[in-house]
C-alpha cells in the first residue's frame, strides 16, 4: 500500500485517507455512554462525520497549489504563493493541521497521511526560516 501516490504527473501528489483520527473520535465516544450519553453521542457523531470526510475527499498537492476534491469536483484550491505559514500539530499524533494565507487562517483535522503531508509541504511550499 502506497500512502503517498502520484496522480497526473511528478509534480502532483494524492495523499492517502488516514482515519486514525474519526475511529480515535468514536472508540472514545462509547465508554462515555455511561458517563455522558448527549457527549458520548456528540462525540461519536463528530467522529461519523469525519469519518464520511476522510472516505469522500481527496487531498492533491501540485507543485502550485493544495486542492481539495469530492469525487472529480474541485472544492478549494490554495495556492501556495499565498501562504504565510503552516503547520502539523501535536507530533505523537497528529490531528490538526494548520496554514495561514495573506488574508486568512485555515485549521484542517488530519485525515489524510501526515508524514506523506509534511513531506509534500516541505518539498512543494518549504517554511521561511524564523
Amino acid at each position: 500500500m502506497t500512502l503517498a501516490t502520484p496522480v497526473q504527473s511528478a509534480d502532483t501528489v494524492q495523499l492517502a485517507p488516514s482515519y486514525v483520527l474519526p475511529l480515535t473520535l468514536v472508540a472514545m465516544a462509547l465508554p462515555l455512554v455511561w458517563v455522558q450519553i448527549w457527549l458520548s453521542l456528540t462525540l461519536s457523531l463528530f467522529g461519523l462525520f469525519l469519518l464520511f470526510q476522510a472516505v469522500t475527499l481527496r487531498l492533491l498537492l501540485t507543485s502550485m497549489a493544495l486542492e481539495i476534491y469530492r469525487g472529480q469536483t474541485l472544492i478549494r484550491r490554495f495556492p501556495y504563493g499565498e501562504w504565510l505559514n503552516w503547520q502539523i500539530f501535536w507530533s505523537p499524533l497528529p490531528i490538526l493541521f494548520y496554514f495561514r494565507e495573506v488574508n486568512s487562517i485555515h485549521f484542517l483535522p488530519i485525515l489524510f497521511d501526515p508524514k506523506a503531508l509534511q513531506t509534500c509541504l516541505e518539498q512543494f511550499c518549504p517554511r521561511s526560516p524564523g
